[in-house]
C-alpha cells in the first residue's frame, strides 16, 4: 500500500473506531464486538507504525477511553490510566520484543534486577487479560477514600460507593504486622519497602463470573427484555448504576495488578506479591516467563478452551509486561500505550478485512453461491480467504460491494461468515456484485428459482462433482479420504462417472495413478468397501435431490418405513417403487413437506436416470437399514423444534435425536406452528424470525429439562 493510499486508509480508520468507541464508552452501546473494534486498531496501529509521520494527535492510538458520564464526579488521575497495543500472532511478539530492544539500546535479559526477593527476577512478567472493566482505589492511612474508572486516561468517573459494593476490594488494609507475616512468607524482605504509606494507590480490574452472567441474563430474558452481549457490558454497566443496591445485586468481583505509590519496589512480580500482602485479591494464575517461547506457551496453554473453561471468568488474551520497573519506566509511553507491555490476544472470532473480489461457484444441485475472496485475516485461529455470501438476497441485505471493508465472523468456530459492511469506510471505488445470466462453468442460462440462481443444465460438470462431494460427505455416506481433488481425479481418470462407481473401485485401478500408491489405494478401498452398510435417512439424503435436507430425509424415511411394516433392511431399488406408490398429495400430507418440496420429491424418483442410478447402487452391494426408535415415551409428540446455534452438552445430532425418541419432530425452518425455537451459543437468523412470531424461544438449560 503506498503512502497516499495509506493516509486515506488511515482517516477511515480513525473515524471509523471513534465512533464504535464513542458508542461503547460514552452511551454503553455496542454495534461491533470487541474482538473486530481490536482488528480495526491494530490495522490503524500497523500503519501507523509504517507511516510514522502519518500519526496525528487525534488518533485513536494516542489516547485511552471516552469521556467519563456526565451522571458522576469527574477525578483526575494521579498518573494517566494507560493501555496497551494488541498482538495476535507470535510474530506481532517478535516484532514489539524487536521494536521495544532497539528503542532501548540493549537487551532486556541483559538489565535485570534482583528486587525485594534477594533473587534474579524472570525478565517478563504474564497476566491473564480479564474482560471486564479497569479501576484505580486510593487508600489513605489504609482506608479506602476512592474508586474511579479509567475514563479517558486523565479524568475518569467517582464510583467510589458502588465500588464498595465489592467483596474483593477491601475497604482497609491489613495491619503493618500482618503484612510483614505474609511478606515473608512470600519471600521478601519487609525492611525493603514502605508498608505505612500515607496514600497508597493501585489499579485492577472489575469483572463478573460467568456463572452470575448467566444468571443475570436468565432474569433479564424472563423480564422480556434483551440479554447482555457480554461480562464486561454487565461489569461497566453494574459500575455505572447511580444506586449502589443494583451493583451490590450483581456480585461483581476484582483482582488488582498494579501499584502506582513507589513503596520500594523495583520488579512488577514484587508489586503482585505486595498487594496480596495488603489484603487485595490478585490472580494466583499470572507467571514470570524468561524469553518469548515461554511467552507463547503461557499464550496457547490459556487459548485452548478447555483450559480457559477451568476459569469462573472471561479472559480475551494474556499481557505481557518487562518485569524490571526501570526497563518499563526507561521505555515510556508511546501514543496511548507503554512500550515495554502489549496485549496478547486470543485469535479473534470476528475481524475486519476487505472483499477483494467475488466468485461464483455452482453447488450440486445448481445453485450458484457467490463466494467473498477476502484479504487474508485471521479469526478463530485460522487464516480465512473466502466467506460465503449464501446468495444474491444475502448480498443484497448486507449491501455488500467488491472493495468494501466488512466484519467477518466464524460462526461457531467453523463457519467463516461476513456479518457487516462498515459503509463509513467507503472510498467510492467500490463495484456492485452483479448476477451472472449464464454460468460460470458451462455457459448454460441462469434461472431463477424462489431465491436462488441455478443453472439450467443438469449436466453440468460442477454440479455433478459438488452431487459426488454430496454423495460421500458426512451427513450421507461419510467416506473419509475422498475429498474434491481425490474425487475430481477420478473422473478425469474415467474411474467413476456416478457416485454408484465409487462402489466399484479396485485397488489396482488407483495404485497406479500419478501421487497415489498401493497403501492409499488400500485404504480408499477398505474405506469404501467399509460404508456399505447405510441407514435410510442418510441414504435418501445422499441422494442430492434438490430442496431435500437431512430433517426431510428423516421424514420420507419414516413414510417409508411406515409401508414396510417391520422389515430392518431394504434394497436400493425398492425406494423409487415405494415412493411412486404416492401422490403430490400424499406427499405433501408429511410434516414440513409444501408442494415445490413434494414436487421435487416426485419428480426425481420418476426420472429413469435416477431410476437406474438406484438399481445401480443395489447391484454394487449397498445395504440400507432401517433404523427403529423405540420410544420411551412420547411427550414431545405433537410438538415441533427448530435449533439454531451450537450446544455445549451434546451435538445438534444428539438433541434432534433424542427429539425423535421422545415423539418430537425437528423443522429446519422457523414458522408459526414451531413450538420451540432452542438457541445455542452464537445462534442465527432463525432466533430473530421466531422472536418475530412470538414462537417460545428456550435456552440449551431449558431444553435438557425439557428432554429428561
Amino acid at each position: 500500500m503506498d503512502k497516499k493510499t495509506a493516509e486515506k486508509r488511515i482517516e477511515q480508520l480513525k473515524k471509523t473506531i471513534n465512533y464504535h468507541r464513542y458508542l461503547y464508552h460514552v452511551l454503553d452501546k455496542q454495534e461491533i464486538s470487541d474482538s473486530a473494534l481490536d482488528t480495526l486498531k491494530k490495522e490503524l496501529f500497523d500503519l501507523e507504525n509504517q507511516y510514522p509521520d502519518l500519526v496525528t494527535p487525534d488518533s485513536p492510538t494516542q489516547r485511552v477511553e471516552g469521556k467519563p458520564l456526565k451522571e458522576f464526579k469527574k477525578v483526575r488521575h494521579e498518573t494517566p490510566m494507560i493501555s496497551f497495543n494488541d498482538a495476535f500472532s507470535e510474530q506481532d511478539i517478535r516484532d514489539w520484543h524487536e521494536r521495544l530492544q532497539n528503542y532501548l539500546g540493549y537487551k532486556i535479559h541483559e538489565r535485570d534486577l534482583n528486587g525485594g526477593l534477594g533473587k534474579k527476577f524472570s525478565p517478563f512478567y504474564c497476566e491473564l487479560k480479564i474482560d471486564g472493566l479497569a479501576i484505580e482505589l486510593i487508600y489513605e492511612n489504609g482506608v479506602f477514600v476512592q474508586g474511579a474508572t479509567r475514563g479517558d486516561g486523565l479524568f475518569g468517573e467517582d464510583v467510589t460507593q458502588n465500588l464498595k459494593t465489592i467483596e474483593a476490594i477491601p475497604l482497609q488494609l491489613l495491619e503493618k504486622s500482618e503484612v510483614k507475616k505474609n511478606l515473608l512468607k512470600a519471600g521478601l524482605n519487609p525492611e525493603n519497602y514502605n508498608l505505612n504509606p500515607k496514600r497508597l494507590v493501585v489499579r485492577g480490574e472489575i469483572y463478573i463470573t460467568q456463572k452470575e452472567f448467566a444468571q443475570i441474563n436468565k432474569e433479564q430474558i424472563k423480564k422480556g427484555g434483551k440479554p447482555f452481549a457480554n461480562p464486561r457490558n454487565i461489569a461497566a454497566g453494574s459500575i455505572r448504576q447511580l444506586d449502589p443496591k443494583i451493583t451490590a445485586s450483581r456480585h461483581l468481583d476484582s483482582f488488582t495488578y498494579d501499584i502506582i505509590t513507589d513503596l520500594g519496589q523495583k520488579i512488577h512480580e514484587e508489586e503482585h506479591l505486595l498487594l496480596k500482602a495488603f489484603g487485595f485479591k490478585t490472580n494466583p494464575d499470572n507467571q514470570p516467563t524468561n524469553n518469548l517461547e515461554e511467552i507463547f506457551s503461557f499464550r496457547n496453554h490459556w487459548g485452548e478452551k478447555e483450559n480457559r473453561d477451568q476459569l469462573t471468568f472471561e479472559i480475551d488474551g494474556i499481557v505481557v509486561i518487562t518485569n524490571n520497573n526501570k526497563i518499563y519506566d526507561d521505555a515510556g509511553v508511546i501514543g496511548k500505550a507503554p512500550r515495554a507491555a502489549i496485549a496478547y490476544k486470543f485469535s479473534p472470532r470476528e475481524a475486519e478485512t476487505v472483499v477483494e473480489d467475488v466468485e461464483v461457484q455452482v453447488g450440486r444441485t445448481g445453485a450458484l453461491t457467490p463466494v467473498a475472496i477476502l484479504r487474508p485475516v485471521e479469526v478463530g485461529g485460522i487464516t480465512i480467504t473466502h466467506s460465503t455470501l449464501h446468495n444474491f438476497d444475502e448480498i443484497e441485505r448486507l449491501g455488500v460491494k467488491i472493495g468494501d471493508t466488512v466484519i467477518v465472523s466464524r460462526a461457531g468456530d467453523v463457519i467463516p461468515k461476513v456479518i457487516r459492511v462498515l459503509k463509513e469506510m467507503r472510498t467510492g471505488k467500490e463495484k456492485s456484485i452483479k448476477i451472472p445470466s449464464v454460468c460460470p462453468v458451462d455457459g448454460s442460462k441462469v434461472v431463477k428459482d424462489g431465491v436462488n440462481y441455478r443453472c439450467s443444465n443438469p449436466n453440468c460438470g460442477a454440479r455433478h462433482l459438488e452431487s459426488l462431494r454430496h454423495f460421500v460427505a458426512r451427513g450421507a455416506f461419510n467416506i473419509e479420504g475422498l475429498g474434491p481433488k481425490i474425487l475430481e481425479k477420478f473422473l478425469d481418470e474415467n474411474l467413476i462417472n456416478d457416485a454408484a462407481d465409487i462402489f466399484q473401485l479396485k485397488e489396482g485401478d488407483i495404485a497406479v495413478l500419478e501421487r497415489f500408491g498401493e497403501k492409499s489405494a488400500q485404504n480408499i478401498v477398505a474405506e469404501v468397501n467399509a460404508r456399505k452398510k447405510i441407514t435410510l435417512p442418510k441414504f435418501i439424503y445422499s441422494l442430492g435431490i434438490i430442496h431435500i435436507g437431512e430433517e426431510t430425509s428423516q421424514l420420507l424415511a419414516e413414510q417409508i418405513s411406515a409401508k414396510l411394516k417391520n422389515k430392518s433392511k431394504l434394497k436400493a431399488g425398492d425406494i423409487s417403487g415405494i415412493i411412486n406408490n404416492l401422490s403430490l398429495e400424499d406427499l405433501q400430507q408429511i410434516p414440513d413437506v409444501g408442494p415445490k418440496v413434494a414436487q421435487s420429491v416426485y419428480d426425481w424418483f420418476r426420472d429413469k436416470k435416477n431410476v437406474e442410478f438406484l438399481k445401480k447402487l443395489e447391484d454394487a452391494g449397498i445395504e440400507i437399514e432401517i433404523p427403529k426408535i423405540e420410544a420411551k415415551n412420547m411427550e414431545l409428540k405433537g410438538q415441533s423444534f427448530v435449533l439454531t446455534g451450537s450446544m455445549e452438552t451434546m451435538s445438534r445430532e444428539q438433541a434432534k435425536e433424542k427429539i425423535r425418541e421422545l415423539g418430537g419432530d425437528i423443522s429446519e425452518s422457523v414458522s408459526k406452528n414451531t413450538s420451540y425455537v432452542v438457541a445455542g451459543a452464537e445462534p442465527g437468523s432463525k432466533l430473530e424470525k421466531a422472536k418475530r412470531l412470538n414462537v417460545k424461544i428456550i435456552n440449551e438449560q431449558e431444553f435438557l429439562t425439557l428432554i429428561k
